[in-house]
């Protein structure tokens, strides 16, 4: 590579579900992106990667280079259509210097193809790149392990609460469900019949059960479990820990739609069950930076 050439290759990698690769290189480097796909798959599972390489030549800005043959095939083959099709005009140099491929860099320094020898310099680079995004990824996701955790903490701390109001919410619900089977009862007109007091309180209990969050609770309990466990065991976790999610906002989903209505204790179960749901969302939001 020239002496006055120099490289500057840069991945930036943002949170993304699956691995979304876009390249910026230099004009007449393109074949690069081919080449470099393939290393970036074998090192990288998710995120948005941009790879932005350029190329600068200080000794080269005071006397550029343009490359003759490139620019003369641009003369000739506007001139050899218009010929060709009857029309008038003449090839305009400055959409000829605009073209992929225009301006090269020439140096008595290098006898070989100086565009291989950038390309070669380049890829040289990509690796050293490659560990050192990998090394501050492996940083942020020490890091995300942690909030994690802590949003694993504060919802066991909700689930915890809410099975202790559990006992409630049941008496709520059977006295709620009791007391509107008799406001139905009574409205019956008069030869209609009548149930009994003991099966009014059967279908009550019944409806009650049914309403009853203890598998909604048991579950999330086994699904946080199950998350941590995951997080220690490490690698590529990220997929796994999104499913996990996924089904512990399904038992919050399950959670609220069974407590609403309950006279006893309303506010603070609902402000749970959406506490519950919040640090669901949170950590949905966090899971997608870890592969």
């Amino acid at each position: 590579m020239p002496d006055n050439t120099r490289l500057a290759l840069t991945l930036k990698s943002v949170n993304h579900r699956y691995l979304d690769l876009q390249f910026h290189l230099p004009n007449g480097m393109d074949a690069l992106e081919v080449q470099w796909r393939g290393v970036l798959k074998k090192s990288l599972l998710r995120g948005h990667v941009e790879v932005r390489l350029s190329v600068s030549r200080p000794n080269d800005e005071a006397n550029p280079q343009w490359n003759s043959a490139a620019i003369g095939a641009y003369i000739a083959a506007f001139r050899a259509a218009a010929l060709e099709h009857g029309l008038k005009g003449e090839p305009d140099l400055n959409v000829a210097f605009r073209l992929p491929g225009t301006w090269t860099a020439e140096s008595s320094g290098t006898a070989n193809d100086p565009a291989t020898a950038l390309e070669n310099e380049a890829a040289e680079c990509l690796i050293p790149a490659i560990e050192a995004l990998n090394a501050m990824r492996e940083q942020e996701g020490a890091a995300l392990v942690q909030e994690l955790r802590q949003t694993l903490l504060r919802l066991q701390n909700h689930v915890d609460e809410l099975a202790g109001l559990r006992a409630g919410m049941q008496q709520a619900h059977m006295e709620r469900l009791e007391q509107k089977m008799r406001e139905l009862l009574a409205d019956l007109p008069a030869g209609m019949g009548s149930l009994d007091g003991s099966r009014i309180l059967q279908e009550a209990a019944l409806l009650a059960e049914r309403s009853d969050v203890e598998e909604e609770m048991a579950r999330m309990r086994a699904h946080i479990a199950h998350f941590e466990g995951v997080l220690r065991e490490g690698g590529e976790v990220g997929k796994r820990l999104d499913f996990l999610l996924q089904e512990m906002a399904r038992e919050a989903n399950t959670t609220l739609s069974k407590t609403s209505g309950i006279a006893s204790r309303s506010l603070r179960i609902t402000e749970l069950g959406l506490a519950m749901k919040a640090e669901i969302e949170k950590a949905r939001e966090q899971v997608q930076n870890i592969e």
